[in-house]
């Protein structure tokens, strides 16, 4: 993997606060060309480094005004293959974890109030071959959203 160097991290520093900033900014701001900016950020790309760009939307605007996150244990840990393919088929399921701990899996999802939560629980979660138990926590508010450190 090609070494990531002191302009690299400093495009990252300001690309990732605001993703649509003009290159011709990021060059000003860098002390480099447009073009320069250009070829690193298409590097960066290419090395994996940026994965993605895109918008983030207001999940509450659309009508989803509650934020959950749900510890799944699972029969046995090596069902997860099976189960996330199902986890793909629920909308409102916009990220998930194979994780340590107590629970087999994470799931981060968006449900419009209480009671759709509990269908999505009730109806389709708990559904799932191989799902044996659940826990539900509800995030109240979220204070602290970003992006790794670049350092």
């Amino acid at each position: 993997m090609e070494k990531i160097d002191k302009l690299d991290r400093q495009i990252l520093s300001i690309i990732s606060k605001n993703a649509r900033i003009p290159f011709k900014d990021v060059a000003e701001e860098c002390g480099v060309s447009r073009a320069a900016i250009h070829q690193r950020v298409q590097r960066l790309i290419d090395m994996n480094v940026i994965v993605g760009s895109g918008y983030h939307i207001n999940p509450k605007i659309l009508g989803f005004n509650t934020c959950t996150y749900i510890g799944v244990k699972l029969e046995k840990g090596s069902m997860y293959k099976d189960v996330v393919p199902e986890f793909e088929k629920i909308p409102e399921i916009v990220e998930c974890h194979f994780t340590t701990g107590p629970y087999t899996m994470l799931v981060k999802l968006y449900a419009r109030d209480n009671e759709h939560l509990m269908e999505l629980l009730n109806s389709k979660i708990q559904e799932i071959p191989g799902v044996t138990a659940t826990e539900t926590l509800i995030s109240l508010r979220q204070s602290v959203k970003r992006e790794i450190p670049i350092i």
